[in-house]
């Protein structure tokens, strides 16, 4: 910041004085606050080449006080709790900008429609799969290995190349209208044509060539369009709620509006759970009700299919009304432009980038450790109730369970992210999985010991496995949506906009599933290994432990870089606003004394003339 040039002894008048009148009369508040204030010509200091400010001659009415000038900058009106020259104090409602309020109620209704969609696309897609004909719950780790991670890496590549050609507006309609017509034309199409469509004749040729064993992949040859739902279903969670839905709440919003709001966006979300989790349940119990002959499941996908593209369209309208009508934040115009790179080079840069790595890891980390407990869960769910019906009913429940357990996360955040700081956020998620998993698979492995208890409960072992993984996820899920998924986004925000858009490219589509993949891989090693799941139940605990060790240490990592981008951010802030000075007039009565004193502005400085003689006017 410049220093501020001191006179020192009498001044001087300059040559061929004129008289200029000063209205003495105003306040500072009023001359500070001015729109516009007039600047009356004169000599004018300068030194060193800065630019020259005017000085003011007033009338002299006998003893007149000398004047100074005092050069304030803006970030010192802001430090004040004042608005800087030149700008007035935006409106508030309830103690917030509407400005503000104009980005965080769209974006929570967004996240409000887009999740109420996930919930029904997410336990659609395991009922569609697991209890269709010639299928089981063994094809999910071959969908997500074999066919769910090829396709996110597919899209991602496209989704890079894109966005090096596309507008965001026009790249984020590009990517989610697909999603929406696919899910139309699978309710109304696809699935009444399934009868037709799928090779049933030659999965059953080839699964007695090939044996039992090959069950799992010969199912995805049989139920082809399924499976390609429970894909479109699963890239809806990584590409629209984690790159389309985040990488806008980031391009429009502030850090500090994020770590007020992020939180909050997830109390629509977490409604919409509730919601959507008895909206299943009723379609779910539809089909009960009606007489024989009618495929009640294909009337349950009709509706909710058909929910899904209308709040898929109101989620477009949303996005079109926030990109016209409100005003994009200011962001720091001294960060480093990256240039257009190809996919390779992109690649490249991101994994030698050891924030992206921590993010990836972190990403890659829950994907494992989720799936490592989940898949595990849904194998004694599907013992347990084996009926569609019973099945998709029980998932109604708990995706409401987890929308309650994360509403009441969501109002916990808030004050964890302002009392506790970013770092100590990130580690929660990682710590409540770890603990809800070392239950879950206690409960299994000591199980027969604990049947007599388990028995005076009214709960058989099984049972009460179901019951324990289902508060395991219910934790470990309200945990990701109101601490994991908004740290996440917010390590975002001070990198430049091409490591944003392509990093979150290549973290949400790629490393998202590769954590899954990477838990069902393990999984079908483990089986290969040890002949079953059961069998292998210590040896995942295990991994487990690694698995979240490894997830804090990143954690821990991200936390020291991002606070270290957040200061350099803060501080390329402050010198664009010091750029703009702002003249002061300041009254000192009765005396001569210096313009202003160097410990105002630069404290450590000596002599800011750098040891010339003071100019005098």
């Amino acid at each position: 910041m410049e220093a501020v040039l001191q006179t020192k002894g009498l001044l001087s008048l300059p040559s061929n004085p004129r008289t200029r009148v000063f209205q003495s009369s105003l306040g500072l508040k009023q001359r500070f606050f001015s729109t516009k204030p007039k600047t009356p010509g004169g000599f004018s200091l300068s030194s060193n080449g800065f630019p020259k400010f005017p000085s003011f001659v007033p009338k002299n009415h006998g003893v007149a006080p000398i004047e100074r000038n005092l050069f304030i900058c803006r970030a010192e009106a802001a430090a004040a709790g004042q608005p800087a020259f030149g700008e007035s104090e935006q409106p508030k409602f309830l103690g917030i900008e509407t400005v503000t309020l104009k980005k965080i109620i769209p974006l929570g209704l967004m996240f409000f429609c887009i999740l109420f969609n996930y919930t029904i696309l997410r336990d659609t897609k395991d009922v569609l799969v697991v209890t269709a004909k010639g299928s089981s719950a063994e094809i999910i780790p071959f969908l997500k290995t074999w066919v769910n991670l090829p396709m996110a890496v597919g899209f991602m590549l496209l989704y890079t190349k894109l966005s090096n050609v596309l507008s965001k507006k026009a790249l984020f309609y590009t990517v989610i209208l697909p999603f929406i017509a696919f899910f139309g034309a699978f309710g109304f199409v696809l699935y009444p044509l399934s009868g037709y469509i799928h090779p049933e004749a030659l999965a059953d040729s080839l699964l007695n060539v090939l044996g039992p064993r090959f069950l799992g992949p010969l199912a995805i040859l049989r139920i082809w369009s399924f499976c390609l739902f429970y894909v479109m279903a699963e890239l809806w969670g990584s590409v629209v709620i984690s790159v389309l839905f985040w990488g806008f709440a980031n391009q429009i919003t502030t850090v500090e509006e994020a770590k007020r709001f992020y939180p909050l966006f997830g109390l629509g979300a977490n409604v919409a759970l509730i919601f959507s989790g008895r909206t299943v349940k009723y379609f779910s119990n539809l089909r009960q009700n009606l007489g024989p002959g009618v495929d009640g499941w294909a009337m349950s996908l009709r509706g909710m299919m058909s929910i899904v593209v209308l709040l898929g369209l109101t989620i477009c309208g949303l996005y079109w009304w926030v990109n016209t009508y409100v005003p994009l934040p200011t962001r720091s115009k001294k960060k480093k432009e990256k240039p257009k790179m190809g996919t390779m080079e992109s690649l490249k840069f991101l994994v030698s980038s050891p924030y992206i790595r921590d993010l990836a890891t972190l990403v890659v980390a829950y994907g494992i450790s989720i799936n490592l407990v989940e898949v595990t869960w849904k194998s004694k769910l599907k013992a347990q109730f084996p009926s569609p019906n019973e099945y998709s009913s029980f998932m109604g429940d708990f995706s409401t369970a987890t929308g309650i357990a994360t509403f009441t996360m969501m109002l916990l955040s808030q004050v964890i992210f302002e009392k506790y700081g970013w770092g100590v956020a990130a580690k929660i998620t990682p710590t409540v999985l770890l603990l809800t998993g070392v239950g879950f698979f206690s409960l299994i492995l000591f199980g027969g010991p604990l049947s007599p208890a388990i028995a005076s409960l009214g709960m058989t072992p099984l049972l009460a496995a179901v019951y324990v993984g289902a508060l395991q996820n219910i934790f470990s899920k309200s945990a990701k949506y109101s601490l994991f998924d908004p740290c996440k986004e917010m390590a975002y925000i001070p990198l430049d906009e091409d490591t944003k858009v392509k990093g979150k490219a290549a973290i949400d589509v790629v490393c998202n599933p590769l954590g899954k993949s990477g838990g069902a891989l393990i999984q079908q090693f483990m089986i290969l290994t040890f002949g079953s799941l059961a069998n292998s139940t210590p040896y995942l605990g295990g991994i487990l432990l690694v698995i979240v060790l490894a997830w804090l240490a990143a954690a821990r990592s991200l936390d020291t870089q991002f606070t270290a981008l957040r200061r350099e951010e803060e501080l390329e802030k402050e010198m664009e606003r010091a750029a703009v000075k702002i003249p002061v007039v300041a009254q000192e009565g009765g005396r001569n004394g210096p313009l202003a004193s160097d410990s105002v502005l630069n404290p450590t400085a000596g002599d800011p003339t750098g040891g010339k003689p003071p100019h005098r006017i």
